[in-house]
């Protein structure tokens, strides 16, 4: 059974959306630096202040006045090279076939491992001088308060804090720490040569990744080979140099733990931002004593999509044909008028970014897969986007827009040491405006069908940000492990180890849905792996975020005010304090039950609206 939609024309009574490379929706990025060479005199500035900072080793914990101006001067260094970063990154980001633009974003990385080691004496120093007297001095002098948190963070860290002349080696150390994933990124933007396919209608398409995205989502039942073999023919063709570089970076994480004295990888991953490695395996053990929940879903997809023997690639495509495009300004304003709940105040100034190309909107040859939202303290935030016209990118927009509000509303209600939150609170943020989006979506749909829509997509969501990261979670955390044991990860090791889980979660062995063997290699185009553990905290955050969206759209009194509160806290306590704080204590299965009780009922109420399958002839299972 597959349904089509089509909705009202009155949702497309909006501005012609501008076409693909037009300013009006490619970033602005003349906000960082006028000119080219305003950015270079900047980055030149920044080694002769790195240079002069040294003068702070001698004298930061002499005095309470020494100590402030030492900091100022610190966090100065960062707030000015962020702003460096921010504008080569963003440059590399939109053609890596730019070369210069290339350089210029290694020569940050560079300079970034130049300042690590011009500062590498100050979290030492602060171990040094011990919390008597800092907690004195911070008590007694307005100058410090700024940081308090940061302080006493690094009295926290003392047991894995090593001394001047460590910590300036470990920072030496770090372009060689990023060298694979800077090669991984590489050889999958840049350098490979992706096939062309001919699908059923005649038409050519490169399956390069966000081609891949694309296709895998085609309803029409001639074209599965062209949606799956060519990626993944070409992702094999490269396993064993993707192992290699995914090896390298383990072995970086092991190696930075080992020399901080960390007990495992995962606690040296977590232990920054003040997260229990509880949460961690509690997020495991939880998602996996819940599989039959996702296990109920691909068969409710099977079920809508007529299909009897369901592999791997069934999950794309949607659920319900939607016969609309959502062109880039009509998802603006679909995310301008979700957030409405959230106050004028906030749909404003996301406007605003609209208005005054704070994103990159359309995917270009050269440019970034995916989407991101990164920003500078004292400019504004920037969103990263690949807009290709459909539900998904509206989805993604309303995603990207919280991230970026977030930082906002951070950076304007804190200083520059304490507005910079971790990535645990990061995505509660844009997916708490995914739910938004969802809940006005279904206000405004007309028929049962188009709800069975925007229903599907969010159980979608769910299965994407919960069980799918959770099972990269556990991927990551194995691999990690045999690491941390000796072991090297080869790329037919991770291959196979990737393999295992993946059938396991999707049933693979009970029938639920057959994973082929060419899906093994998928783990090798997933950048998130080589930035040690962050994947579960996709899982986490909308876990939490479920429960705070819940809140505000059930008008709870002072929901809005607290959620907006947590967005403006910033990095001025670790996340995991500040949302066991808002009543959401993520070491705990509840916040992870809550989110496949959610899963249930959305189940629930679309099993509810569709008609009732057939029975089968022989009188065995009902047909679809």
């Amino acid at each position: 059974m597959r349904l089509t939609v089509t909705l009202s024309l009155v949702w497309l009574a909006l501005p012609a959306v501008a076409l693909a490379g037009d300013d009006a929706d490619t970033w602005n990025l003349t906000d960082l630096f006028a000119t080219l060479e305003d950015w270079e005199a900047a980055k030149a500035d920044l080694s002769v202040q790195a240079d002069a900072f040294s003068g702070c080793s001698e004298r930061i914990t002499k005095s309470a006045r020494d100590l402030a101006s030492c900091l100022d001067a610190y966090f100065g260094l960062r707030m000015s090279a962020e702003r460096v970063s921010v504008y080569a990154s963003s440059e590399s980001s939109v053609d890596a076939r730019d070369a210069d633009a290339s350089a210029r974003a290694g020569d940050v990385g560079m300079l970034w491992s130049r300042l690590g080691e011009a500062t590498a004496f100050v979290e030492p120093a602060l171990v040094e001088a011990g919390a008597d007297r800092l907690d004195k001095w911070v008590a007694r002098t307005p100058a410090l308060a700024d940081y308090a948190f940061f302080i006493d963070s690094a009295l926290r860290a003392s047991e894995h804090t090593l001394d001047a002349q460590g910590e300036g080696l470990l920072a030496s150390a770090s372009p060689m720490m990023w060298t694979p994933f800077q090669t991984f990124n590489m050889l999958t933007t840049a350098d490979m040569t992706w096939p062309t396919v001919t699908l059923a209608d005649g038409s050519e398409a490169t399956v390069d990744k966000p081609g891949y995205n694309r296709l895998r989502s085609s309803t029409n039942p001639d074209d599965p080979a062209a949606r799956v073999a060519p990626v993944n023919d070409a992702m094999g063709g490269v396993e064993r140099t993707l192992g290699t570089t995914l090896n390298g970076a383990l072995s970086a994480h092991h190696f930075e733990a080992s020399a901080r004295g960390f007990d495992s990888t995962v606690e040296a991953a977590l232990f920054g931002d003040g997260i229990p490695v509880a949460v961690y395996t509690t997020l495991v053990e939880t998602t996996n004593a819940n599989l039959p929940t996702l296990h109920r879903y691909l068969r409710l997809r099977a079920r809508m999509l007529g299909v009897e023997d369901p592999g791997y690639i069934d999950i794309y495509p949607p659920l319900v044909d939607l016969d609309i495009t959502f062109p880039l300004e009509l998802g603006k304003q679909l995310s301008l008028d979700s957030s409405a709940p959230l106050g004028d105040e906030y749909v404003a100034v996301m406007k605003r970014g609209f208005d005054e190309r704070w994103m990159h909107a359309y995917p270009v040859d050269g440019k970034e897969a995916g989407a991101y939202a990164t920003g500078a303290y004292d400019v504004h935030p920037y969103v990263l986007m690949n807009y290709q016209d459909d539900y998904e990118s509206v989805s993604t927009l309303a995603h990207e827009w919280g991230h970026a509000m977030h930082t906002y509303l951070a950076s304007q209600a804190q200083p520059y040491p304490t507005a910079d939150y971790d990535t645990f609170m990061a995505e509660v943020a844009s997916t708490f405006n995914e739910a938004l989006l969802l809940d006005h979506m279904l206000e405004q749909a007309q028929t049962d069908e188009e709800r069975l829509y925007y229903l599907g997509h969010a159980l979608e969501g769910l299965r994407g940000t919960f069980f799918r990261q959770a099972m990269f979670a556990e991927f990551e955390l194995a691999i990690h492990q045999r690491v941390e044991a000796g072991e090297a990860m080869t790329g037919e090791r991770l291959s196979a180890l990737y393999l295992d889980i993946l059938r396991r979660y999707h049933g693979h062995d009970v029938g639920v849905m057959r994973i082929d063997e060419a899906y093994a290699v998928e783990w090798a185009w997933i950048p998130h792996f080589y930035f040690d553990y962050y994947v579960f905290q996709y899982a986490t955050s909308i876990s939490a975020s479920s429960l705070l969206a819940q809140r505000v759209l059930g008008g709870e009194e002072g929901a809005i005010d607290a959620y907006l509160d947590l967005l403006r806290a910033g990095g001025s306590a670790h996340s995991y304090d500040l949302l066991s704080a808002a009543g959401v204590d993520l070491a705990t299965p509840a916040p992870y039950e809550a989110t496949v009780a959610r899963m249930n009922a959305i189940m629930d109420e679309m099993e509810a609206l569709l008609p009732e399958p057939a029975p089968a002839a022989d009188g065995g299972e009902p047909r679809p």
